[in-house]
């Protein structure tokens, strides 16, 4: 630990580095006020551990490596609930053992960051080379009805910014919120410009004295403020379903509630979350949707296009999850066909098929990982749509 008291703006490495995209979250963590990390060695993640464990000490913080990614997500919904920003990281095979206490976290509406840096799979796969097959592993991986909040990075500058935010969001809407990056932005290395001073995202506290309190009676937003353990206050943390104080309630009626409004209060603020960005759509005949480094290597596919005298532009998903199906549906309504671009076998293609609704015909350009795509490949998926729509 520290001898001597740390400020939250003495802690942040401000300036311009040169660092990968694992250096920058872990920077971006600390930039947020995460104190914090609980994780277990995994490639392609662990850099992001290795960074914080000397890291978090200087400024006060606390790093563990747990047994497993099981105790390590156990421990970060502990450290939260003791009143710390809290974050873990992993990739595919922990981020399975992570689900069962993922869905604890939306239940207890715990904030909380937990970043996947995605590589080849199923099972152990391909350890060390890139993939982007957890994706709707961590829209659906924990069982039951829920909502999330996944944010994807392209560059490590935006794995410092996506990893502030994420612990921005965790804080307004209690809920766990996903890093979802690769491989290889995990490991490349980029200028990343860090700022003397980032916007805190403090904790909602009680607004009544503590003989008033119950522990999940919302605000009028839905999201009930927080009491942490220690702090004068009863509280009463269970993943059963549970009524305003916290305690047990097995009806159908009370479950129904509480889930409705676990899921209405993400799914009612959408401007809140909602990140994309938009290349040469102005014009464009053709839009490729894509997201992570699969968007990086499209936008040389999109300039092979414009070379061949095909209009095509970029739609890049920032957020994930929940995804942006008013954004994709206007997209639609503006572009004669789509291509989606990831490094999987069609999962996000999935969801941009429905969010057209039938509009505008989608067409897939994916493989199951192991390398990125080349900018030819996305070329010929954008003239194969635009072969169909002519």
């Amino acid at each position: 630990m520290s001898s001597s008291p740390v400020t939250r703006r003495s802690a942040i490495l401000s300036g311009v580095h040169f660092m990968s995209g694992d250096e920058a979250i872990a920077e971006g963590a600390i930039a947020a006020g995460c104190r914090f990390f609980a994780a277990y060695p995994i490639t392609p993640q662990s850099e992001i551990a290795e960074r914080l464990s000397w890291r978090l000490p200087q400024i006060g913080g606390m790093f563990i490596q747990m047994e497993d990614e099981i105790a390590a997500i156990a421990a970060v919904l502990g450290a939260s609930w003791g009143g710390m920003k809290a974050m873990t990281a992993t990739s595919g095979p922990g981020f399975s053992l992570m689900m069962e206490n993922l869905g604890l976290a939306v239940m207890t509406e715990t904030p909380c960051v937990i970043v996947d840096v995605q590589r080849g799979a199923p099972s152990t796969g391909l350890p060390t080379l890139v993939a982007q097959g957890d994706m709707m592993q961590a829209r659906w991986g924990s069982h039951g009805h829920y909502e999330i909040i996944a944010l994807c990075p392209a560059s490590p500058q935006e794995a410092f910014d996506l990893t502030v935010k994420a612990f921005a969001l965790s804080e307004r809407f209690r809920v766990p919120v996903l890093v979802m990056t690769d491989e290889v932005v995990g490991h490349m290395y980029e200028r990343v410009e860090i700022p003397k001073e980032v916007p805190e995202a403090p904790r909602r506290k009680p607004r009544v004295p503590p003989e008033e309190f119950l522990p999940f009676k919302p605000d009028p937003d839905l999201v009930p403020p927080m009491a942490c353990a220690g702090e004068g206050y009863r509280i009463h943390v269970t993943g059963l379903t549970h009524d305003e104080r916290g305690y047990p309630d097995m009806s159908a009626e009370a479950h129904d509630r509480l889930v409705r409004r676990l899921v209405d209060k993400i799914r009612l603020f959408p401007q809140e979350y909602t990140l994309y960005e938009e290349v040469q759509l102005e014009d464009a005949e053709i839009a490729v949707v894509s997201y992570g480094i699969s968007a990086r290597v499209s936008l040389g596919g999109i300039e092979l296009a414009r070379k061949a005298g095909i209009k095509a532009g970029l739609f890049r998903l920032i957020t994930a999850w929940p995804f942006p199906d008013e954004a994709v549906f206007r997209l639609a309504q503006k572009v004669k066909g789509i291509v989606v671009v990831e490094l999987n076998l069609g999962q996000m293609s999935r969801e941009v098929e429905r969010a057209v609704r039938g509009r505008v015909p989608v067409h897939g350009v994916y493989h199951a990982g192991g390398r990125i795509h080349t900018p030819e490949e996305v070329f010929q998926g954008i003239e194969e749509v635009y072969r169909q729509c002519r």
